[in-house]
């Protein structure tokens, strides 16, 4: 649960939606929806078709209670690393697509061998495949990391394409940058998860400049600084 100072913020700028509640009613029906609940203003078409689709056969009901069965049976208990496993061989995948970035390439061999162990074959897809400058896309070069290098811009339509040609049945992103996942995603043929979400100064762990908020990481919290991002 975030802090009750950030309840605050958020409240002063309402937009009538599940950020704002806290009823959180939906969960157990202990408590009661408030008057702009989304629960009590989607269709009931919308709310039933739904749940047909989540009672059906496709690849989307087996996802659905894939991960609920994950949940509700490792509640707490498994590492990320281990619920892919467990997820993994529920929707009955057995070749894995690992996206990574190349800057967490050797967590990349340690998921991997991890993935070998657990009986599942895998194929890797680097974020600098096809090997393209930042210049060829449009990228000035003084806004490379290094400029007056050649630097390979991202490729995650790449990294995508080469994964859907394996037939992979499961992909994981691991690291790949802000939008570049985005881009991943939109054009992967197999359903993705994430393993790791980049953020390099929390260690890969976006939680801790919510968490921080009121120390380490206060700037985000500073309007005018983050408008000129």
């Amino acid at each position: 649960m975030l802090p009750i100072f950030l309840v605050n913020i958020v409240a002063k700028e309402r937009n009538n939606s599940c950020s704002e509640c806290s009823q959180l009613n939906c969960y157990r029906h202990d408590k009661k929806y408030p008057d702009y609940c989304l629960t009590e203003k989607a269709d009931s078409l919308d709310i039933n078709e739904t749940r047909d689709i989540y009672n059906g056969d496709s690849i989307d009901a087996i996802i659905a209670r894939a991960s609920a069965d994950v949940e509700g049976t490792y509640y707490g208990q498994l590492t990320r690393v281990e619920e892919i496993v467990a997820f993994a061989r529920r929707i009955g995948a057995k070749k894995i697509g690992i996206a990574t970035c190349l800057g967490l390439i050797d967590e990349t061999r340690i998921f991997t061998k991890i993935l070998h162990l657990a009986g599942f074959e895998t194929y890797a897809a680097l974020c600098k495949v096809g090997s393209i400058d930042k210049t060829e896309i449009g990228i000035p070069d003084e806004k490379k990391i290094a400029p007056g290098n050649y630097e390979a811009a991202c490729n995650p339509i790449l990294q995508a394409r080469l994964l859907n040609e394996k037939e992979t049945q499961l992909n994981v992103v691991v690291g790949l940058c802000v939008g570049h996942d985005s881009l991943f995603i939109k054009y992967s043929d197999a359903p993705v998860t994430t393993l790791i979400t980049k953020d390099r100064v929390t260690g890969h762990n976006p939680a801790v400049a919510l968490y921080t908020s009121r120390s380490y990481s206060k700037r985000i919290l500073d309007s005018e600084r983050l408008k000129n991002l």
